[in-house]
């Protein structure tokens, strides 16, 4: 992973380079993203004639503002529109996933906290069925902070979430797990029981530093907790086509990941934010808007994949 790191400080140097020559935009070609990562088509998905077991994804990026609590409410609302039963575990104290779902936590007299903490505390006590028919929640709030430390004295504390997530994965095809920004102990739990790191990549070049991080924890997750971790792909969010920076992050990106990145590029738009006021995926909020469009085809891709793996 230290290679990553060094090729990041070195792409760095070379756009300055690039940059300053004015070279930049002849270089890159076209400001479509799908210049850079189409490769195959994306099949529809297919209707289920049962659920489950469920695959379950870690949304990961210690790096926080790249896009990953609204990449877990939107593919979770695209997944249930393709008939998908699907569970969302806001597994972030700060409870994000929660209030863009329109959840208050301060609210909240039951959270995954107590789900974790209290073995009488069962998911059906804390579980919320979302306006969106097949998509599910488990609330956070800030009462989450303190299981990190309670957690630290007990036996396999790395294996409390996937404890709990483990009597449910008959009744859900894919459980999305949004961590917090950081490599704690919560994260841990998250990678410890997911089949695979989903990890949002903000298009712009500080985020591929912090990506090196991650990478590296993962292969120790998967050398001593969860043999069978794996990435499930990387996406690039905020993409703006305008920005010379934005293409040429991407461009790197791909040059980089190869076929781990995900033909799907999560363009910037002022959809995302107003959807998080009406506590509503954009899939509701503006079902024909670009980012709509952009997460159901993510959706496909997922759907796709999992299908492969199986």
């Amino acid at each position: 992973m230290a290679g990553i790191q060094q090729q990041a400080e070195s792409w760095t140097s070379e756009m300055r380079a690039e940059q300053s020559s004015l070279k930049l935009g002849a270089e890159l070609g076209p400001a479509d993203p799908t210049a850079f990562t189409q490769r195959r088509p994306i099949p529809q998905p297919v209707p289920l004639d049962r659920h489950g077991p469920a695959r379950i994804i870690a949304m990961a990026n210690q790096k926080g503002g790249v896009g990953k609590t609204t990449t877990t409410i939107n593919l979770g609302a695209a997944l249930a529109e393709y008939g998908r039963r699907v569970l969302l575990v806001d597994f972030d104290p700060q409870g994000a996933l929660s209030v863009g779902l329109g959840v208050n936590p301060h609210n909240l007299d039951m959270s995954i906290y107590n789900l974790l903490m209290d073995s009488e505390c069962t998911i059906d006590d804390i579980l919320i069925k979302t306006d969106v028919a097949g998509l599910h929640l488990l609330p956070a709030n800030i009462d989450l902070s303190a299981a990190e430390i309670q957690l630290v004295n007990e036996v396999a504390r790395e294996m409390a979430l996937a404890r709990l997530l483990r009597p449910i994965r008959g009744e859900y095809d894919f459980v999305l797990i949004d961590c917090q920004p950081s490599l704690g102990l919560l994260a841990l739990n998250a990678l410890t029981c997911a089949h695979g790191v989903l990890i949002p990549l903000e298009c712009e070049f500080f985020s591929l530093r912090g990506v090196a991080l991650l990478l590296d924890t993962i292969d120790k997750v998967r050398e001593r907790l969860n043999f069978d971790l794996e990435l499930e792909g990387i996406l690039a969010t905020m993409y703006d086509s305008r920005t010379t920076h934005c293409r040429q992050v991407l461009q790197r990106v791909v040059e980089a990941f190869g076929d781990k990145v995900y033909q799907t590029v999560i363009t910037k738009t002022v959809k995302f934010p107003e959807s998080t006021v009406a506590g509503t995926p954009i899939t509701s909020l503006d079902p024909a808007s670009s980012g709509a469009r952009n997460y159901r085809q993510l959706a496909r891709e997922v759907i796709a994949g999992a299908a492969e793996r199986r």
